[in-house]
């Protein structure tokens, strides 16, 4: 036995205690929680079989349409756009010529002074399931994007709304007919995977994997049967579900939450599914700038201290103990208090890190940043105490 834990320091002992706890932790999530997305894909619904690739657009629709049968239903996907002409003008027409016979396209331009009006007219003559609906002055009895989204879905004709962003296209000409495809045994919430373009540069690495480990955290519970959230980029839910639980009335006063904190309130274990098709994924543009992607984070961790308890609990618990597992570890070694021992666990770790997040990570189509894996966790976990710091001296407001 080590010297150290014969006659070991009480102080130190204790931490080595708390340092295994964290260790014990972080092993349940990866292994009860977290491995369910990286598991081989089942198709959903027909006879369509995931390969892991984009769905060729030359297929016929026809053949499929005919092994659906009566599970095809409308779909209305809501799209709200404030100054995005510059975004709409490369997704829109992605969007409109998806292969699917019965969908329409609400755009909501809420308040734009470009050109997306013009835009918007434009394509309007052209492609007849387009449905634009303007607003022409900003009314802030709604904060953020609550109002325009709401709007929308009023406006929408289908029961099926399929929610992106004026800056998201499609991986394929089959995402309408994928998230569509997963209403089945009564399912009310769809959630999708919304990705971020790949580009060169460490900033656009960080933002994919912050990302992808989001989207394998809220995933994963959803599928273990705690669902706590989706993204606006890629969500799918009824018409009917949204105004049963009044939309966004118990959270309008909150500026960001249009989507995670709608689905924390209305989201259950029977009522919500998971695409993980990578033909159903969704891929956005990200951010050129380390500032407007902070403060674009500092939105999006608004929204937490709202969720329910149990949701709070369990992601608390989570980021907590991998705070903490580095924290213990360098302390650990600095005292060199069974060394031998802490790497061990360490070494553990990274194992169950690239075996779990790894293979999930590749499932989701990120398997390039998965070599970065302990380097980019570092990065991350720094950012979100600069972020959460931030948050608490000044909050943001606005969506866009």
């Amino acid at each position: 036995m080590p010297e150290a834990f014969v006659n070991p320091n009480p102080l130190l002992f204790f931490l080595f205690i708390l340092f295994g706890f964290c260790f014990l932790v972080q092993m349940a999530f990866y292994w009860i929680i977290f491995f369910r997305v990286g598991k081989r894909y089942k198709p959903q619904g027909t006879r369509h079989e995931a390969s892991g690739m984009r769905h060729e657009a030359s297929e016929s629709f026809v053949t499929r349409k005919s092994d659906i049968g009566d599970s095809l239903k409308g779909v209305s996907v809501v799209i709200c756009a404030h100054n995005e002409y510059h975004h709409l003008i490369h997704t829109l027409p992605q969007i409109l010529e998806q292969d699917y016979p019965l969908f329409e396209v609400v755009v909501v331009d809420h308040a734009s002074d470009d050109d997306t009006a013009f835009l918007l007219s434009e394509l309007t003559d052209k492609y007849k399931h387009l449905k634009v609906v303007s607003i022409k002055k900003d009314l802030n009895f709604f904060t953020g994007k609550k109002f325009p989204l709401s709007i929308g879905i009023k406006s929408a004709s289908h029961e099926i709304i399929l929610l992106t962003d004026a800056d998201c296209r499609p991986a394929g000409n089959q995402w309408i007919r994928l998230m569509q495809e997963a209403f089945i045994n009564d399912k009310e919430i769809i959630l999708g995977y919304g990705a971020y373009e790949k580009r060169k540069g460490i900033l656009n690495a960080l933002i994919r994997f912050e990302t992808v480990q989001v989207a394998i955290q809220y995933l994963s519970f959803a599928m273990a049967g705690i669902p706590y959230m989706g993204v606006g980029r890629n969500l799918a839910y009824r018409k009917s579900l949204f105004y049963q639980e009044k939309g966004f009335i118990s959270h309008y006063r909150i500026s960001s939450g249009d989507d995670d904190l709608f689905i924390n309130r209305v989201a259950r274990k029977k009522n919500t599914g998971v695409q993980r098709d990578p033909g159903a994924f969704t891929y956005s543009e990200p951010k050129i700038s380390t500032g407007k992607w902070f403060t674009q984070k500092r939105r999006h961790m608004t929204t937490g201290s709202h969720y329910r308890f149990i949701h709070k609990f369990l992601l608390g618990l989570y980021s907590s103990t991998q705070l903490l597992f580095w924290l213990f570890l360098v302390l650990l070694l600095a005292w060199n208090f069974a060394w031998l021992f802490v790497l061990s666990v360490l070494l553990l770790k990274w194992v169950s890190q690239y075996v779990v997040v790894g293979r999930c990570m590749n499932r989701l189509q990120e398997k390039q940043l998965i070599a970065w894996i302990p380097l980019l966790e570092w990065v991350t976990l720094l950012l979100q105490i600069v972020i959460v710091g931030s948050n608490f001296i000044v909050k943001p407001r606005k969506w866009k």
